[in-house]
């Protein structure tokens, strides 16, 4: 209970206090509906980068620190946030000891302990394993128990910002006793593990259906007594964004919707139904168009097919051209693409690292300006011709690529009209989309997700948990690119590989003074960007609705959005 709430209760008569404190029982408000239109896939965010596994699990899997709806640090698991002036991160900043809070169990009845702590880094980390997240633990060189509830983790070098691994949504802790036979090539094999993870967050899984419903129940075990305020969760997924919203805004048979990316007109006809509220927060979020920088050509076979090869043999042979790529991002209009997208949930952008402020590059702003003449004359000068139909060749290619995304309406649109821009170029262009639920799954034995990239070119939106962009920036370096050897996970879905790149990461690692950092995330932002590895479209603010009738929704784009889901309640 918060000093603002034990105030108000302090002030009214003992009556209204008695009510009040049955209105806060664990559980006392029933059930929560939950809609997400892209269905979780597995509740293990570890074998997955998608969002929506990370949103869903973050309702039962914990990490030490979060970071709340203004961007700060908050504690979670820990008792504080270590520094160098409570000395829980050494003054060579090369350690970071972090304090657990006694008492807290597992949903099992359990203790949690630093040892989970220590299990999950080896999770992560461990060879042919494949995690979605390893991008976190860079840098790491040990993690110890030093007690029950004392974490260390040592670092290779200093670490001017340690706060990455197990912070965030994206970094939680797993149970050792749960997931200790699950290691490396294991670990999607562990169904029962990855859809029913034992946690310490509010809730615990009941049922778990994947690419279709999650059904939840409140912690018994959970650490505060009267919370979760709901005793059950109805975590809905599929469908598509229009009808989410609308099960909120105008139905109300849903109390929630998550990611509403849909065109601002109808989404605001929708609110005026009155039945809910549109809520957004801008932080991190970028669609983009990525470039494909090896070969998906299908008849390479799948331990080839958009396979990195060090050896530079397996290249794109069409967008190895920087003059190509380049070409396709002029072709672009973005103001319109936001215009028609997003209205004022979306900006157009030409940073793939839009914020915060401090980090945010001016050097690349000439992509708001569409120049399909300039975009033609640079692919004269890479030796494409136009054919007889207008499509362009080279060496007997043609100038044709595959273009992918999610289901979405928005996408399509968009879509739509960039292939007609590319095609004003003398660029064929095929269109295809696939089941959010799917592209975004993690399942290794898929051809359609996004990391598999068996496309040219393919559109989503990503972003990172928290304000420091250092572990985000790292996700293109040439070691963190997915392939067969890591059951398709790794952040860096382009397959870029550029040692001066991976240098600069590396120099961030280990630089301390933050005017320098936001120096260096601009530096390889613009490397990124002028290298054409993706074409960032819309800085997108999180955008979501819920009903009247829930109360303590606090919308948080720097973490997942359920990050205080304990908190939320029914408004009577």
């Amino acid at each position: 209970m918060t000093p603002l709430r034990r105030l108000l209760v302090a002030s009214v008569a003992c009556a209204a206090l008695t009510a009040t404190a049955a209105q806060a029982q664990r559980g006392a408000d029933g059930q929560l509906n939950i809609i997400y239109w892209q269905a979780p896939s597995t509740m293990n965010p570890f074998l997955s980068g998608g969002t929506k596994e990370v949103e869903a699990s973050s309702m039962v899997l914990e990490p030490l620190a979060s970071y709340d709806n203004d961007g700060n640090i908050v504690p979670r698991l820990a008792v504080q946030l270590p520094t160098v002036e409570n000395r829980g991160v050494s003054p060579d900043l090369k350690t970071i000891t972090w304090d657990l809070k006694p008492g807290i169990k597992w949903s099992d009845g359990t203790d949690f302990t630093a040892e989970d702590a220590v299990f999950t880094w080896k999770y992560c980390t461990a060879p042919d394993g494949g995690c979605a997240q390893a991008s976190y633990f860079e840098g790491v060189a040990n993690m110890e128990a030093v007690d029950a509830l004392t974490l260390k983790i040592t670092f290779d070098e200093p670490k001017p910002f340690p706060y990455t691994a197990l912070v965030g949504a994206e970094s939680p802790i797993i149970q050792k006793k749960q997931f200790e036979n699950c290691m490396g090539a294991k670990a999607p094999e562990c169904t029962a593990q990855n859809f029913n993870p034992i946690g310490t967050g509010p809730f615990v899984v009941k049922e778990f259906r994947a690419n279709d419903v999650i059904t939840l129940e409140a912690n018994p075990n959970y650490r505060e007594a009267d919370k979760p305020r709901f005793q059950t969760v109805l975590f809905k997924g599929g469908g598509d964004a229009a009808s989410a919203a609308r099960s909120v805004l105008e139905t109300g048979e849903f109390d929630y919707a998550w990611n509403l990316q849909i065109e601002p007109e109808v989404l605001t006809r929708m609110e005026a139904a009155g039945k809910g509220k549109v809520v957004s927060a801008f932080a991190t979020s970028v669609e983009r168009i990525l470039m494909n920088f090896t070969n998906p050509d299908p008849a390479l076979g799948p331990d080839d097919r958009s396979v990195y090869k060090a050896d530079g043999s397996n290249p794109h042979p069409i967008l190895n051209d920087v003059r190509v790529r380049k070409a396709l991002s002029m072709a672009i209009d973005r103001p319109l693409l936001t215009e028609i997208g997003y209205g004022r949930t979306g900006r157009p952008v030409c940073n793939v690292l839009p914020g915060p402020e401090q980090y945010a590059s001016t050097a690349n702003d000439g992509c708001l300006v569409q120049d399909i003449e300039g975009a033609k004359k640079l692919l004269d000068e890479a030796g494409w011709v136009p054919g007889a139909d207008g499509v362009r060749v080279k060496d007997g290619r043609r100038l044709s690529l595959l273009y992918q995304t999610s289901t979405n309406s928005v996408r399509q649109s968009f879509q739509s009209l960039i292939k007609q821009w590319w095609a004003e170029l003398g660029v064929e262009t095929e269109l295809r989309n696939i089941s959010a639920s799917v592209f975004f799954g993690g399942d290794p034995a898929s051809p359609d997700t996004f990391q598999k990239f068996y496309s040219d070119v393919e559109m989503y939106t990503n972003n990172f948990s928290g304000v420091d962009p250092e572990a985000y920036m790292a996700q293109w370096r040439c070691d963190d690119i997915p392939g067969p050897s890591t059951q398709w996970q790794g952040s860096n879905i382009n397959r870029y590989c550029n040692p001066e790149y991976d240098a600069l990461t590396v120099q961030m690692s280990k630089t301390a003074d933050l005017n320098e950092r936001a120096e260096l995330a601009k530096k390889m932002n613009d490397v990124l960007m002028q290298d054409y590895v993706l074409l960032p479209l819309i800085y997108r603010s999180g955008t979501s609705a819920h009903s009247n009738t829930l109360g303590g929704v606090r919308m948080n784009d720097w973490d997942s959005e359920l990050w205080n889901i304990a908190d939320w309640h029914r408004v009577k």
